[in-house]
């Protein structure tokens, strides 16, 4: 008889175990992200969120206060994946480079992150914080001007959160298509570029002419600022 309670006993305990995994803020985050990147910042919602987990809504309320405190983890769990070690082994002219490429593809891999996060305050992201410190930290240890270093990064990631966006667009955005004879000189360039660099290739040249220049503009301009002061 006792033998039997035991097996009763242990049926039971495994009942009543979940069927699910346990829930927590990083599940919860991560199927925030995939929902955003699902539904985009319009279709996201709590329940619809509850849904994507197979909780009840109030379930969430257990590990995250609300929407925007999800939103601040989904934007801390992408900035967690740009790179800034480079930051840490070569001048600012060069680390940046890395990071620019890191960074857009952080970005580009979920599109409705980019216009979300681009306006949200990041006090309270620590992850991110922890980001631009490093960054801010080199570009004074090439010596920029602390005035001048925020203006420096915001002109990079406005860059390349556009560069982002173009890395998700129609390949051919520019094409004229049939117009081609009213506008020869856009139809003449639009073909030279088709004949050297092809589909994934073409955001990439972009981003990588662009990003290049961007970077030689900005070391012409610290030699003129450091001459001004001279």
């Amino acid at each position: 008889m006792r033998q039997d309670r035991e097996v009763v006993e242990s049926d039971r305990r495994r009942a009543g175990r979940p069927t699910v995994a346990i829930l927590d803020r990083a599940r919860i985050v991560e199927a925030g992200l995939r929902l955003l990147d699902q539904s985009g910042i319009e279709g996201f919602t709590m329940a619809r969120l509850a849904a994507e987990l197979r909780v009840q809504p109030s379930a969430l309320y257990n590990h995250v206060s609300g929407k925007e405190d999800v939103l601040s983890g989904i934007r801390e769990r992408v900035s967690d994946r740009i790179d800034v070690s480079e930051f840490l082994l070569k001048p600012w002219n060069e680390a940046v480079i890395g990071w620019a490429y890191s960074y857009r593809g952080a970005f580009a891999a979920h599109p409705p992150t980019i216009a979300m996060f681009a306006i949200m305050p990041i006090s309270d992201a620590r992850i991110t914080m922890a980001m631009y410190e490093q960054v801010v930290t080199s570009f004074i240890a090439g010596g920029w001007p602390e005035a001048k270093v925020l203006s420096v990064i915001v002109a990079l990631e406005s860059f390349i959160l556009g560069s982002a966006l173009d890395a998700i667009a129609p390949f051919d955005m520019l094409d004229p298509g049939e117009d081609r004879t009213q506008f020869p000189q856009l139809a003449r360039v639009t073909l030279a570029r088709s004949d050297e660099i092809h589909g994934a290739e073409i955001p990439d040249d972009a981003f990588n002419e662009g990003l290049r220049a961007l970077v030689m503009g900005l070391e012409n301009r610290l030699v003129q600022i450091k001459a001004e002061k001279s």
